[in-house]
């Protein structure tokens, strides 16, 4: 495919997977069955079914994935449900890569790093975890803190139990909001349980998710000591046109497609108290 992110080329999708009753994870490469585009973790991609509509996702594959992208994606609405109904094969457009991504090789690198995600807030997070797994050696620790409704409700669970919990030096920590019969590890929301843990302040913070969760998963971590230079967040979902030429996305001075989605909370202190 021709990379230019401003006009949507045709993609296939080659496989849907179903991660949990309300998420699908959907695999597609271009016309010539090969990855549409590179991008960075935590870069968008604009999806459409045509006649429908379209809608702009957070790609969870790695970039070190170079023959397909992926996207999980909760049906919430009129594109998601089509995507949803739709059967391997099927061809859609696709334009991107849109943000400007997570400093995994800069602010990142030789850090202990600490990823907090609650629901399909995992998603946006999914392809910076996977980028830092393959490239281990470049950065330190890693702690993975991440929590849903349900055991059912978990996103990427089958990886998560199989790849991520087994690897050195990556701990992954686990919550639901109620108790299951069948469910033995932690129970409680994930603001609390990140109280629980007390991670070391000195780690670097990736978090998405709810913005409930946001808000008191950050009161938890300003409690431990963390500094907000060391925290950073997504707000792709403020996104609309990624172009910078809607203007929905506007905050202030700033445009989160433009100058994010990724920002440092100090960063987003110096916006208005909009977003």
């Amino acid at each position: 495919m021709k990379q230019d992110p401003l006009i949507p080329e045709i993609g296939v999708v080659t496989d849907i997977r179903t991660d949990t009753p309300d998420v699908k994870t959907f695999r597609v490469v271009g016309l010539d069955g090969k990855k549409p585009f590179t991008h960075i973790p935590g870069q968008c991609a604009m999806l459409s079914v045509p006649g429908v509509g379209e809608a702009l996702f957070s790609i969870t594959s790695s970039p070190t994935q170079t023959e397909y992208l992926e996207f999980s994606i909760k049906k919430c609405g009129c594109v998601t449900d089509w995507l949803h109904a739709m059967e391997p094969g099927r061809q859609i457009t696709i334009r991107g890569p849109y943000g400007n991504g997570f400093p995994v090789d800069t602010d990142f690198a030789g850090k202990d790093l600490l990823f907090i995600a609650g629901g399909i807030g995992l998603a946006p997070l999914h392809s910076v975890i996977n980028y830092c797994r393959h490239y281990r050696s470049r950065y330190g620790a890693i702690d993975i803190v991440y929590g849903s409704r349900s055991m059912e409700d978990l996103v990427d669970y089958p990886e998560i139990l199989n790849e991520w919990s087994r690897e050195d030096g990556i701990r992954v920590h686990l919550t639901i909001d109620r108790e299951q019969p069948e469910w033995d590890g932690h129970v409680g929301f994930v603001p609390n349980y990140v109280r629980e843990l007390a991670p070391d302040t000195a780690r670097t913070v990736v978090m998405c998710g709810p913005p409930v969760m946001i808000k008191f998963t950050l009161a938890a971590l300003m409690d431990l000591g963390f500094d907000r230079t060391s925290i950073y967040t997504t707000m792709e979902l403020r996104m609309k046109c990624a172009l910078g030429k809607c203007g929905r996305c506007n905050i202030g001075t700033k445009y989160v497609c433009k100058d994010g989605p990724v920002f440092r909370f100090d960063q987003l202190d110096e916006l208005p108290d909009e977003y």
